[in-house]
């Protein structure tokens, strides 16, 4: 008496089937990613603003303006965006008022003598915050000093933000972690950066 095996007789069904997953089509590639080629934006000086405001302890508040800044916007490969702004200390100025003006030069705020310039370097973040609103971290210096912040972003107005309206943002920070520890009496220790941004037409999309 002849046993069959088990393996002999699954052979045909195994050939018979073998042909319908050869003819099977292959599973669909996933779209290949589209790398973005870098390029910068800049911001416009002329219907851009950047300023700051700081209260003092009888709840006045100190509105002051950088007349002279730069700014631009490196657009990454990947598609985030990273923005870097320079704001000069010498040409700051609170409007109307002279002597606030001299204070806030001089070595007990901005010290301009000494370090010309406050700057804000981002890190990557995507172009989907300006439109919805949200925060931009980056690092902040100020008087030789660097810490880390963050730019608040309020929601756009428009479906192009910085070209048919402004980019919104505001940055408070302690003053007295950058070294401008004078009258604590009278004013109070937070200092907001105010940035309206508009960029360069001839960079629009």
């Amino acid at each position: 008496m002849r046993v069959a095996l088990p393996g002999r007789c699954l052979l045909p069904v195994v050939l018979a089937i073998g042909p319908a997953w050869a003819a099977a089509p292959p599973p669909t590639a996933l779209p290949a990613v589209v790398a973005e080629s870098p390029r910068t934006l800049q911001l416009d000086v002329v219907r851009s603003q950047i300023g700051f405001e700081v209260r003092t302890r009888f709840g006045q508040r100190i509105e002051g303006v950088f007349p002279r800044f730069e700014g631009r916007i490196e657009v990454l490969s990947d598609g985030r965006h990273q923005v870097h702004l320079k704001m000069f200390t010498r040409t700051v100025e609170i409007p109307g008022k002279e002597r606030y003006t001299g204070w806030m030069r001089g070595p007990e705020f901005f010290d301009a003598g000494r370090y010309p310039f406050v700057e804000f370097d981002s890190l990557p973040y995507w172009p989907e915050t300006v439109a919805d609103g949200g925060g931009i971290d980056g690092r902040l210096t100020l008087r030789g000093v660097s810490h880390p912040e963050t730019l608040k972003v309020e929601k756009a107005e428009c479906a192009r933000p910085g070209y048919d309206c402004d980019v919104v943002s505001r940055g408070t920070v302690q003053r007295g972690r950058y070294g401008m520890d004078s009258w604590q009496l009278a004013l109070s220790d937070r200092v907001t950066f105010v940035l309206r941004a508009r960029l360069s037409e001839a960079s629009k999309p």
